[in-house]
């Protein structure tokens, strides 16, 4: 294990990276702590030995507040906007990589800390007493870190309107009911469920989940023909794979595929 500034630990282990926030006690960030962030994903995603990427936090009760606002109130507003630039950055990292990257969520994420969370590509989460919300409107703000937009898609306008004018929080469930959770797990074993999640993920076809990713972020927002023309070329380019030969062929000999 890596421990970074012990801030932000990595490890990598049967093809998963773990990356767990550990900055106590609501993993509050700001600039140089999201410039971490982002190095750690980016580093993740260019390594061979990773196959999926997976956040989550050290602490039981939270798993991102966002930003700190002692520094952020302290702060100039030049300084206030790098770290604003810094956190868009690790959206960036977690939507430009190749590999899937999974949020395991089971406290407390707010703010900046549900942004991140709305950027990777699936978000597990543990049952609990525990609160999901975008609050900035509360200080007379709004999400800047793509957290509007994000919201928006994931659970549709009318349930993010009121969630963002209202700034209120929402329980897990209620998350998991408006589809900001793709799995609500009981909190007995949830680690586990979490880990046989991933880990099930790692064995699949990188190639071709990692076209998946980058057809669906395509797909928003663009016509359907151009959409359509996007998935033709992101699957012709698949079939000449090692991973769609093997597919095929596992499923002609009815046996599990093994992807490389």
């Amino acid at each position: 294990m890596t421990d970074i500034n012990s801030q932000l630990m990595v490890s990598t282990s049967s093809g998963v990276t773990v990356i767990s926030l550990n900055r106590p006690p609501a993993n509050s960030y700001y600039y140089d702590y999201l410039k971490l962030l982002s190095s750690a994903i980016t580093t993740a995603a260019e390594d061979d030995d990773c196959r999926v990427i997976l956040i989550n936090s050290s602490s039981e009760k939270f798993f991102c507040a966002g930003a700190d606002i002692k520094i952020f109130a302290s702060n100039t507003q030049e300084q206030n906007a790098a770290m604003v630039i810094a956190a868009r950055e690790v959206a960036e990292a977690i939507t430009n990589s190749a590999k899937i990257v999974v949020a395991e969520v089971k406290g407390h994420v707010l703010g900046g800390g549900l942004e991140l969370i709305m950027a990777c590509d699936i978000r597990l989460a543990a049952e609990g007493d525990y609160l999901i919300g975008l609050p900035e409107v509360k200080l007379g703000l709004m999400p800047g870190n793509g957290g509007t937009p994000r919201l928006i898609d994931l659970i549709g306008a009318g349930r993010a309107m009121e969630l963002l004018i209202t700034g209120n929080s929402i329980s897990p469930e209620k998350a998991y009911q408006f589809g900001l959770f793709n799995q609500l797990y009981e909190r007995d074993g949830f680690d586990g469920k979490v880990q046989a999640y991933v880990d099930e993920l790692a064995r699949g076809p990188i190639e071709a989940m990692g076209a998946i990713k980058k057809y669906v972020q395509k797909h928003k927002g663009i016509g359907l023909q151009e959409s359509l023309d996007l998935e033709t070329s992101s699957v012709n380019a698949l079939y000449a794979t090692p991973d769609a030969k093997e597919g095929f062929q596992a499923f002609v000999e009815k046996r599990q595929a093994k992807f490389n």
